[in-house]
């Protein structure tokens, strides 16, 4: 019998006025925050101010740094059980 998990993945996204933005991601598991990775956005001065597109880059970053962070905690378990070095990549 299959069993389902959940996992979720919180984003906060935090704009500030001197046209920077950070991006938090959040694994949760069980109710619980496992992983967390940050990225961070800064709007060119003659780009248009379009706050979407800097919360859209900062969210991707921290996605991607989640997904790192995910990734080097698999490979420490994977290390934990087989005694054996393991190097995973995306």
């Amino acid at each position: 019998m299959s069993t389902a998990k959940q996992w979720s993945v919180q984003i906060f996204i935090d704009e500030h006025d001197d046209d920077r933005t950070h991006a938090q991601a959040r694994l949760v598991i069980e109710g619980e925050t496992r992983l967390v990775g940050d990225g961070y956005a800064r709007r060119n001065p003659h780009d248009r101010d379009v706050p979407e597109i800097g919360d859209e880059i900062a969210a991707a970053r921290a996605l991607s740094a989640l997904a790192g962070r995910l990734l080097d905690t698999a490979a420490g378990d994977i290390e934990d059980a087989t005694g054996e070095s393991a190097a995973l990549q995306g």
